[in-house]
């Protein structure tokens, strides 16, 4: 299963350790009256992915494209805002999850053609402080536990109600869901999933230093294998040392366990340590990451998470096995300035080694490696997954290209 490694066009990496992708921007809003703005927001996106995995299926090979459009208003203190997302497969040689479509001789690429709803919302806010309601794009510090899936081509959102304030340096945020709406389209049975969901998250900035506390209480209505409770510490800081380097280090450390209607009895912990530096444009990060297991019976989950952006870009963890999993890594990261033809050219390479928690198991490892620049408004990324399996899955190499714009 080897493959050349070719890399082409990307865009700028999002963070130390993390998959990298545009991020739409609206328009400049248009005055319609004293106090009243219209927004129009339009994303466009074009991806090649292919899937070569050693388990007797053909490779899979998916040319998709999405785009997105919407429009805010907003009045004062308020603002309404609705938004539509489609995907169309150009290239369809792929398993893209819908069961209506047949046996499938291919891998799995998550982003089945669909015409959805993607946001409808109404907000009230002033100066940080409001509430939401509505179909809702959730995003909690770095999408471990509640994000929105922003690689796959179909968005995650929420039916929610969020509550947001800022009192001088203490930030609070809640939130009450009803239904998880996921990336798998309108047509799938798994399109979304209800239940009664709470995000809780409350930190304070003091000396540079951002803590926080949160916790999640999931309980589905018949997901019921992954209703849990997680309660939890996360801690970051930016270090500047003056003439050498800056430093910038996170820690998180949380306790899971089964909630609502699960069968599982079960306390899992979850440790992650991040120590990142910046030195004459390169980035060198250093990271450790454990979903623990208690007793390999069940395993510490995060089924609201932007998962790609974790456990390496093979996506072979999406779901924790119940042994769990210790990823130690390490990235090294390039931003090349200076170059007229090639702006905000950036590279990085990440090496994944993946352990259990329980039953001391190596079970695999992984290189990840992107780049990326952008041609006018054009982001332009590729991307390459290399997972050597040991005791785990079986071989996985991806690759993809992608163009985005965003207006």
């Amino acid at each position: 299963m080897k493959k050349s490694l070719v890399l082409s066009a990307g865009v700028a990496i999002g963070s130390i350790a993390g998959p990298a992708w545009a991020q739409e921007g609206p328009l400049p809003p248009v005055a319609v009256a004293e106090g009243v703005t219209i927004d129009l927001m339009v994303a466009a996106r074009l991806r090649y992915e292919t899937v070569d995995q050693d388990n007797g299926l053909d490779d899979a090979e998916a040319l998709t494209a999405r785009l997105r459009g919407g429009v805010e208003i907003k009045a004062g203190i308020f603002a309404m805002l609705a938004e539509a997302e489609g995907t169309l497969a150009l290239v369809d040689d792929y398993n893209d999850t819908l069961p209506f479509n047949g046996v499938e001789p291919f891998p799995v690429i998550a982003d089945p053609e669909t015409l959805e709803l993607n946001r409808l919302q109404l907000s009230v806010m002033r100066d940080g402080n409001g509430a939401t309601i509505g179909r809702q794009r959730i995003v909690l510090d770095d999408a471990r536990f509640v994000g929105n899936v922003g690689w796959r081509q179909n968005e995650q959102t929420f039916d929610a109600v969020r509550g947001q304030a800022d009192i001088g340096p203490v930030a609070l945020d809640a939130t009450y869901a009803i239904s998880q709406r996921t990336i798998f389209g309108v047509d799938s049975p798994s399109e979304h999933f209800d239940g009664d969901f709470v995000f809780l998250n409350g930190g304070v900035e003091i000396a540079g230093i951002d803590a926080k506390a949160f916790a999640y209480l999931i309980d589905y209505d018949e997901r019921i294998a992954f209703s849990s409770q997680t309660y939890g510490l996360r801690a970051s800081a930016d270090i500047n040392l003056p003439g050498l380097f800056a430093v910038k280090a996170e820690a998180s450390v949380a306790a899971q366990s089964d909630y609502g209607a699960n069968p599982a009895d079960y306390t899992a912990p979850y440790y992650s340590a991040r120590l990142g530096a910046s030195v004459a444009g390169f980035g060198v990060t250093a990271g450790y990451e454990e979903l623990g297991s208690d007793d390999g019976v069940a395993a510490f989950q995060t089924p609201m998470a932007t998962l790609h952006a974790f456990n390496g870009w093979a996506d072979i963890f999406l779901t924790t096995p119940a042994f769990g999993v210790r990823d130690y890594y390490v990235t090294l990261g390039r931003r090349f300035g200076g170059i007229r033809l090639l702006p905000g050219l950036n590279a990085n390479v990440t090496y994944h080694q993946f352990d259990s928690d329980f039953g001391n198991r190596d079970l695999g490892s992984e290189w990840d490696a992107s780049l990326g620049f952008k041609a006018g408004p054009v982001a332009l990324l590729a991307k390459y997954a290399n997972y050597d399996a040991e005791t785990f899955a079986v071989d996985t190499e991806k690759f993809w290209l992608q163009a985005e714009i965003s207006f």
